[in-house]
């Protein structure tokens, strides 16, 4: 009877066994653990940011009201497309080629001296009717070199080497940008070097003698007059709120009546007079959350930052499960590098932080900075997708 019981079931005990397998197989494949939640938030914070721009441009384009809205809606198809091709394979294919990379866009970075300069800045190389703008992707260049050599060295995080090898890699991208002149992007790539070298446990003498280095650097621009005389105002009318409101200072006090005047539910969407009376300057690409706070006011200020919270809080979680320390380092410098654009952009509408014309990622109008901000997210989901693949 045993015998005979243990026949009949071998069968269905092999057959239970080859689908536990299969199971066990299929749970693997990268596409069935994306991050949904990384996915919903990045694409309410694109469809948010489409609605400000329509709400602050529909008339600085007579005859046609979506000039910018569709101009966004181009770079943000070229950038799923982006997307999807670092959603194809396994992020660690990256780690040869990010020095082909890196040496790419140090060439692309000298080029743009050769083409004529907008509104004072060498930043753009014309491609027919698309301007691409190096700059904007050595942000997430600058990731990748630095994860790339952070996982290869490891052993040694508190050594000289471990400083000065990133500090080198880094240099050339930021003093390149500078000489553009681009202070907003050169201080997020020092950002960037200075939290990734922070988390990868980097000896604070040397991390604060960069910072110090920094500082004196910053200070010997005002004294020999290396920062161009704009730059100055701006810095000078954050000092002295209030002192220049005609010239330099003009820009920060009508961000800060559009922010104020919004109060807790806002005027409105399409209803701010400081942004459709045009008394906002930059009003879709520098200073768009002072349209987020005039018409929507702070609950609608609250959800824009509470969405950026949660998008950074699901990009932490992404590094601290990636399945190898490269992965980690890249979503750690990701993180790093929306987190400190997030934080200067909001600040300096609102005179806590001095004005450098950074974007507020997702959100501003911007072709080259969207393309760049969804391919971060591609990546955060690729190391997501593939943190149970095997090594």
């Amino acid at each position: 009877m045993p015998e005979r019981l243990g026949r009949v079931l071998a069968p269905k005990v092999t057959e239970r066994r080859q689908t536990d397998e299969v199971a066990r197989r299929l749970s693997g494949l990268p596409i069935r653990h994306v991050d949904w939640t990384l996915l919903a938030i990045t694409f309410f914070l694109i469809g948010f940011g489409m609605l400000i721009q329509y709400s602050a441009t529909r008339g600085d384009t007579p005859g046609n009201p979506t000039y910018y809205v569709l101009r966004t809606a181009i770079s943000l198809l070229i950038g799923l497309i982006a997307m999807g091709l670092l959603l194809s394979f396994d992020y660690r294919r990256l780690k040869v080629a990010t020095p082909f990379v890196y040496g790419a866009f140090l060439v692309f970075l000298l080029v743009v001296f050769l083409f004529e300069r907008v509104m004072g800045s060498s930043r753009w190389i014309a491609l027919g009717p698309i301007d691409f703008q190096p700059s904007e992707f050595c942000k997430l260049v600058l990731v990748l070199v630095l994860a790339n050599f952070f996982s290869d060295n490891r052993a040694e995080p508190d050594s000289l080497r471990s400083f000065l090898v990133p500090l080198a890699w880094a240099m050339p991208f930021m003093l390149l940008v500078f000489l553009q002149p681009d202070l907003g992007t050169t201080l997020v790539l020092a950002a960037i070097l200075l939290g990734m070298l922070f988390l990868v446990g980097c000896r604070m003498r040397y991390w604060m003698s960069f910072v110090a280095l920094g500082i004196t650097g910053f200070t010997l621009g005002f004294v020999f007059h290396i920062f161009k005389p704009y730059q100055v105002e701006r810095f000078m009318a954050f000092l002295k709120q209030g002192a220049d409101i005609q010239q330099a200072g003009y820009h920060l006090l009508q961000s800060k009546i559009a922010i104020g005047s919004g109060q807790l539910v806002g005027k409105g969407l399409m209803q701010g007079t400081q942004t459709n009376l045009d008394f906002l300057p930059a009003h879709h690409t520098d200073f768009i959350f002072a349209v987020v706070g005039e018409e929507l006011g702070l609950l609608g200020a609250l959800v824009l930052v509470g969405a950026f919270c949660l998008l950074l809080w699901r990009g932490v979680r992404i590094a601290n499960n990636a399945r190898d320390f490269y992965g980690t380092m890249i979503a750690y410098g990701i993180v790093i590098m929306l987190a400190f654009q997030v934080v200067v952009n909001v600040g300096m509408t609102m005179g806590i932080m001095p004005i450098t014309g950074i974007p507020l990622p997702l959100i501003s109008y911007g072709g080259n900075s969207l393309i760049v901000n969804l391919a971060a997210i591609g990546l955060l989901t690729n190391i997501h997708m593939r943190r149970f693949s095997q090594i």
